[in-house]
């Protein structure tokens, strides 16, 4: 049974060396990083301007202001219905934005017409009203 005690006294022994190695309540913050920055290895002189510009960077940035966050539009859902003729101006504008690399959609194109529309005195959107095919309101039956 000795034996087990002595193995059991050099452990206590081992962990009260690296009790005292390691760092007490009393030893403050910047006595523990001081310590480590001692026995870190020495880092390449690459790494170390990484490190420089980084904390560059961090630096450089102001204290950032609390962020209020935007409100989100409220997007509502809708059909509505078309002559054939005003549809297919929908496919030929999609076609002429892709010329200039812009694909879009057909509801980006709708709020776009919707915009202009709105810049318009009292007399161009009555001219730009009056020169639309006048539809039937509801729904178109299923054979048309």
């Amino acid at each position: 049974m000795p034996t087990r005690k002595a193995a059991s006294s050099s452990r206590s022994a081992t962990s009260t060396s690296a009790r005292s190695a390691a760092p007490t309540a009393q030893t403050t913050k910047a006595e523990v990083r001081k310590a480590a920055a001692s026995a870190a290895p020495v880092a390449p002189a690459k790494a170390a301007g990484k490190r420089a510009a980084a904390a560059a960077k961090t630096a450089k940035k102001p204290a950032a202001a609390p962020k209020t966050p935007k409100p989100k539009a409220k997007l509502v859902r809708d059909s509505f219905t078309m002559p054939q003729a005003d549809f297919a101006l929908v496919g030929v504008l999609k076609e002429r934005a892709l010329e200039f690399k812009r694909p879009t959609k057909k509801s980006e194109l709708l709020r776009a017409g919707l915009q202009a529309l709105a810049k318009l005195d009292a007399a161009a959107l009555s001219a730009a009203l009056g020169a639309l095919t006048p539809l039937k309101p509801g729904r178109p039956k299923q054979g048309d």
